[in-house]
């Protein structure tokens, strides 16, 4: 398990827990958070989108081609920017802080 702190849309801070190999947005809808998350996880939508800490982008893959294209078409798109969807767990995300991105 590793643990995630995420900010909902009030401010609140959580601290869930995903299996590693989990995507973020998996853990967060396992731990009840509103993340709508409407395709599944297949990148097909931005219902998943979240802004990672600074510290803690530096150390995600850069998104691909198709996480690029979803993220066009989100609202409020910051330079840390990410689809929860396309982020798996690892051991060294450990702690790692996101904040739900605000809803269409």
């Amino acid at each position: 398990m590793t643990k995630i702190r995420v900010v909902d849309r009030e401010g609140v801070e959580h601290e869930i827990e995903g299996e590693i190999g989990w995507s973020i947005m998996e853990a967060i809808r396992e731990a009840g958070l509103p993340i709508e998350a409407a395709c599944g996880g297949c990148c097909a939508c931005a219902t998943c989108h979240v802004y990672v800490e600074p510290e803690w982008l530096v150390r995600l893959e850069e998104p691909d081609e198709d996480e690029n294209m979803m993220l066009d078409e989100a609202f409020e798109v910051q330079d840390n920017s990410r689809l929860s969807c396309q982020i798996r767990l690892t051991e060294e995300l450990e702690g790692i802080r996101v904040t739900l991105a605000p809803e269409f």
